[in-house]
């Protein structure tokens, strides 16, 4: 668990793209930046890590030496609910993704469970999410992989995971933990994350379900979405008008019920943006406890 909130960015900013300098290198720009958390992404790979096992090795030591919280964003092409061939191709990119995650220490392996099937009820989609993820769990411990899945909230209405269905896969399988994407959550419930309280509402039903410790330091994606009747469209940067949840009321929440999440930044402006959220956080915090 984080001692602190921690913030970074889903994946390689522009400017270190620019550097041409070696992936490794990217946790030691980050803390130059006065952040502490990376969201490695792996979002289109295959049936085999895509990442020599050397490199991944010295990010997770460069991670290490700065402080940063490496986390890992597995395949796009993941789907558990898929037909058998779709399903067994899936499974197989969580488990390359959760390698690479041991080659880097890293925490979290995030993922999306998949698309709602046509031919069956959501309650028997769901089921068969449960046992896939428990097939790749036993997997992982056979493998020593001590990374937690971690099932991200979605943000349209076609795919499987919404707050109730990710937070019964965290109950029914080993080594998950919930990864609460607010915007996903915000475009799902048509702009319902208004205020303070209605985050509040959500940490609630999380720790009631999973406990203090899960609701303390939960995984968490940020950006401002545009979305429609079929739930979210894009993401956009914070301080664009007319588009929510305000980063402000999730501050408010943070600092009020002492909470150490990782808030990873999934707006256009990566890492521009994780620093916005940092520094609103630890504007509210007491002096004695701000960042030096």
């Amino acid at each position: 668990m984080s001692d602190r909130p921690r913030f970074g960015p889903a994946g390689i900013p522009y400017w270190f793209k620019e550097l041409k300098a070696p992936t490794c290198e990217l946790p030691r720009l980050l803390k130059e930046e006065g952040l502490d958390a990376l969201e490695y992404e792996a979002v289109r790979w295959g049936r085999n890590p895509q990442i020599k096992q050397e490199e991944a090795k010295k990010l997770g030591i460069n991670a290490e030496k700065h402080d940063i919280w490496l986390t890992i964003h597995g395949s796009y092409y993941i789907n558990l609910l898929g037909n058998k061939e779709t399903l067994e191709a899936s499974k197989k990119r969580l488990i390359a993704c959760a390698t690479a995650a041991q080659w880097m220490k890293a925490h979290t392996i995030v993922f999306h469970p998949g698309y709602y099937s046509q031919k069956q009820s959501h309650k028997k989609d769901l089921q068969n999410c449960i046992d896939a993820l428990t097939e790749v769990t036993e997997v992982m411990q056979s493998m020593n992989i001590k990374a937690n899945l971690g099932p991200e909230t979605s943000g349209k209405l076609a795919q499987l995971g919404n707050l109730e269905e990710i937070l019964t896969i965290c109950e029914n399988v080993e080594q998950i933990q919930p990864v609460i994407d607010w915007a996903h959550l915000h475009a799902r419930g048509r702009g319902n994350l208004r205020a303070a309280n209605d985050f509040e509402q959500v940490l609630e039903k999380i720790e009631k379900r999973l406990g203090t410790i899960i609701a303390k330091n939960l995984h968490c994606h940020f950006s401002l979405v545009e979305y429609s009747f079929r739930g979210e469209r894009r993401h956009h940067p914070l301080g664009i008008p007319g588009y929510g949840p305000k980063f402000e009321s999730l501050a408010e929440v943070i600092v009020k019920h002492d909470l150490r999440p990782i808030i990873i930044s999934e707006t256009p402006l990566l890492d521009e943006d994780a620093k916005k959220m940092r520094d609103i956080v630890y504007e509210k915090l007491k002096p004695a406890t701000i960042l030096q």
